[in-house]
């Protein structure tokens, strides 16, 4: 088969040619710069604001890329469309953050030697997102999750400081194998029914009369684990606490928001590329009669909210907390998928916005609470709403604006998507995430009590961030409140990149 057009398919793909070339000076800049590591961290800061912008330069752009001739219509093997574009705006803004924190880190500053490594790593994690987010191929798909996250087991075990760090990446990659494991036997099996990998392809042929359904049904699933898997979804999400916990805090913090964004890209176009027939006038998608989709996703979406908020109410560690939780926004967030229609999707999308600066926010002001005192417990927050305001505020606006309290944005992310529930007539579903929110607010406030109801101990320190992390703290918390108020642009936005190529 030949290929066509290379240069318009190399120039759909710019972002992630601009990162690979990145992630090749940081190597040789690791090498050069035996002593000095200064010069490594603002080329990976600056490679990510030149990635950045050139994406906005270029948001316009749509199309196919790496066409080959001889297949059905001739779909290629990556998409580019808003609907990418939007999620690739939430990985380098989350990328942009973590960032900044690992200036910051203690932890990070243990291992100064290898940080090149570690920014060439976290560049690795991207440029996987990016091709996860955009690839309408199988083996793309396959490949492109493989990158990401051969890059976040290492990153997860990076310090090797204690025990934790390398237990937490030995379990990544125990679960990640058995879950890739799963996801490459069902797309063998995928293949072996319809004869291709492109999903455009899949789509025309699942819904021939000679389909297998069972056969079907049981490659979907063992799809599904593998995305899954990356969106710590139940029954996957048994490795999310033990790695929050274990890995560097900006690691945590970039797996909770920019993994999860996408993992759950993946998931929406897999769907909507493969099993959606058309989306009509209202719409809503129709889905090929193939695979019962929303059944098995609402029982997902509420086994991974109740399972995430439940366990959340006992832990002492808030890294651990948070691990939680965010199993817990999985849930939610899956909730948008499961109606199917375009309402559902802003819903997502919108959630996603909201999600990264509120969850990214918690984590950073955890981390400089840690490197003050150097430890997550809750126990010793106690009294610090007393002698480190600015950071208790902060973590306070997060934690009320995760639960979905007005007036933050995570208020206005839960209320989309309740409306999309309303209008798809899924009331029991909706009340069910409202219990859920409810259970949430236990384990957010007991952190609250801990920082201003409990009086601080004599040698409580007081935690002042420096210039920079005051500036950081207050770009990811004054949003939260600022588009709980005015959120119209952010939704307008999130309207205009619904767009995902179909047939």
């Amino acid at each position: 088969m030949e290929m066509t057009n290379l240069y318009q398919s190399l120039n759909l793909i710019l972002p992630e040619l601009v990162l690979s070339v990145v992630f090749v000076i940081l190597i040789a800049a690791d090498l050069i710069y035996h002593n000095n590591k200064a010069p490594v961290k603002f080329i990976a800061l600056a490679g990510i604001i030149v990635s950045f912008f050139i994406l906005l330069f270029n948001f316009d752009s749509s199309g196919f890329a790496f066409i080959f001739n001889g297949t059905i219509r001739n779909y290629g093997l990556v998409a580019v469309d808003s609907f990418g574009h939007f999620f690739k705006l939430l990985v380098l803004l989350s990328s942009l953050f973590i960032v900044l924190f690992s200036f910051s880190s203690v932890e990070l500053k243990e291992a100064e030697k290898r940080i090149g490594e570690y920014y060439a790593l976290i560049y690795g994690m991207i440029i996987g997102m990016f091709f996860m987010i955009s690839a309408s191929d199988l083996i793309l798909i396959y490949l492109s999750m493989e990158l990401l996250s051969l890059s976040s087991y290492v990153l997860a075990g990076f310090l090797k400081l204690r025990e934790r760090n390398s237990e937490a990446s030995l379990k990544y990659l125990i679960y990640g194998a058995v879950s890739s494991g799963l996801m490459l036997f069902g797309i063998s099996i995928l293949y072996g029914m319809t004869g291709s990998t492109n999903l455009y392809v899949i789509n025309s042929l699942i819904q021939g009369p000679n389909i297998n359904l069972l056969t079907l049904s049981f490659a979907v699933i063992l799809i599904f684990a593998g995305i899954g898997y990356k969106i710590s979804s139940a029954p996957f999400h048994f490795w999310t606490p033990d790695v929050y916990e274990g890995a560097p805090v900006t690691i945590t913090a970039f797996l909770s928001v920019a993994s999860k964004a996408a993992g759950f890209a993946l998931l929406i176009r897999f769907i909507k590329t493969t099993f959606v027939s058309y989306t009509d006038a209202s719409g809503a998608w129709n889905l090929i009669n193939v695979f019962d989709w929303q059944s098995v996703l609402i029982v997902i979406s509420i086994l991974t909210m109740t399972l995430g908020n439940f366990s959340a109410l006992w832990q002492d560690n808030l890294k651990r907390m948070l691990a939680y939780s965010s199993i817990a926004h999985a849930g939610y967030m899956l909730l948008g998928v499961l109606v199917f229609s375009n309402q559902g999707l802003l819903a997502v999308l919108i959630y996603f916005a909201f999600y990264l600066i509120m969850n990214l926010g918690a984590f950073l002001v955890v981390m400089l609470i840690a490197n003050k005192i150097g430890t997550e417990d809750i126990n010793s927050y106690n009294g610090l709403g007393y002698t480190s305001p600015l950071l208790s505020v902060s973590l306070a606006i997060f934690l009320v604006s995760l639960t979905g309290i007005p007036p933050t944005a995570g208020f206005i992310g839960k209320l989309y998507l309740f409306i999309a529930l309303v209008d798809a007539k899924m009331i029991a579903v909706a009340v069910i995430a409202l219990l859920n929110t409810v259970v949430s607010l236990y384990y957010y406030v007991r952190v609250l009590k801990h920082m201003y109801l409990v009086k601080p101990e004599p040698d409580t320190p007081a935690i002042k961030p420096n210039l920079i992390e005051t500036v950081i703290v207050l770009a990811l918390a004054v949003p939260v409140i600022l588009f709980g108020i005015y959120f119209q642009p952010v939704v307008d936005f999130a309207k205009s990149c619904l767009v995902i190529l179909g047939i």
